[in-house]
């Protein structure tokens, strides 16, 4: 954004917040006689200057996650609930068919200790786990950063590499491959079993799918969220003795059966013959 982008955008919010100011003072005016709205100022996305953030189209963001300035997010990746991305002074990139889960924070670094300037860059088909703090640190593909872990300036999760939950890692700390950190500050704890690995690519697929059927609900207009919920009232399961004196079946209705793609361990019909 130019110098004269910049004076129109300043004009433009000068007037807007005029606006607001004057609506203030005529509802004071009006005494107990005005309403007064509340409007939320949370934006989902929302630019800074001139870094607006790039979300694929097939990327779920949570209505009260927040995506904020230089950040990029790939194909089926997941923003969850309460979220912040800020990529104000620094950049932020993030991976396809990660998920980023309830409550983490994400940021960048512009200036530290050692002088570095760092971005955060998470990799692909990577798990983080509620409430995780990374910041301006690297995260490669399929790696996992657990519940409530943070990751401070310069740190690399290496590819299958697992910060366990609660973790405190250290300012340019590496985690090698295929092994698990945890404690405060951090350290080596164990080497990561075969079942281990293939549960973090498993972690993010199941999350990419979970993700589609929230993206769904959260795009239903409001009369189908009525009708849906008549629909639960009607179809609410009484016990099996109640139904059965006055002679009621109960069958689930199509529109509120999940998809067999987000159950653990129930693969479609078709695959099982």
């Amino acid at each position: 954004m130019g110098t004269l982008g910049r004076a129109i955008y300043t004009v433009g919010f000068w007037i807007r917040e005029t606006g607001q100011a004057l609506d203030r003072l005529g509802s004071r005016l009006q005494g107990s006689y005005y309403f007064q709205e509340q409007l939320s100022r949370h934006r989902t996305l929302m630019n800074i200057f001139d870094k607006a953030p790039v979300v694929d189209k097939d990327t779920f963001v949570a209505p009260s996650a927040s995506i904020i300035g230089d950040v990029q997010v790939g194909r089926g990746s997941s923003i969850w609930y309460g979220c912040v991305l800020r990529g104000d002074v620094n950049s932020i990139s993030v991976g396809s068919g990660t998920n980023i889960q309830d409550n983490s924070l994400v940021h960048v670094a512009k200036s530290n200790l050692s002088g570095k300037v760092l971005p955060t860059i998470i990799g692909d088909n990577v798990t983080v786990g509620h409430s995780a703090v990374l910041h301006g640190c690297t995260v490669e593909d399929e790696a996992f950063v657990g519940m409530g872990a943070t990751l401070l300036d310069g740190v690399v999760v290496e590819k299958h590499g697992m910060v366990a939950a609660g973790a405190l890692v250290r300012q340019n700390t590496r985690i090698p491959a295929g092994e698990v950190w945890g404690g405060n500050p951090a350290k080596f704890l164990r080497k990561l079993t075969e079942e281990e690995v293939a549960f973090i690519s498993q972690s993010a697929t199941n999350y990419s799918n979970l993700a589609q059927v929230h993206a769904a609900e959260n795009a239903k207009p409001f009369d189908e969220i009525e009708f849906e919920k008549v629909l639960r009232k009607k179809f609410a399961r009484r016990d099996e003795e109640y139904d059965s004196m006055l002679g009621v079946v109960r069958e689930t209705p199509p529109e509120l059966i999940l998809p067999d793609n987000i159950l653990p361990g129930k693969a479609p019909k078709d695959l099982q013959k």
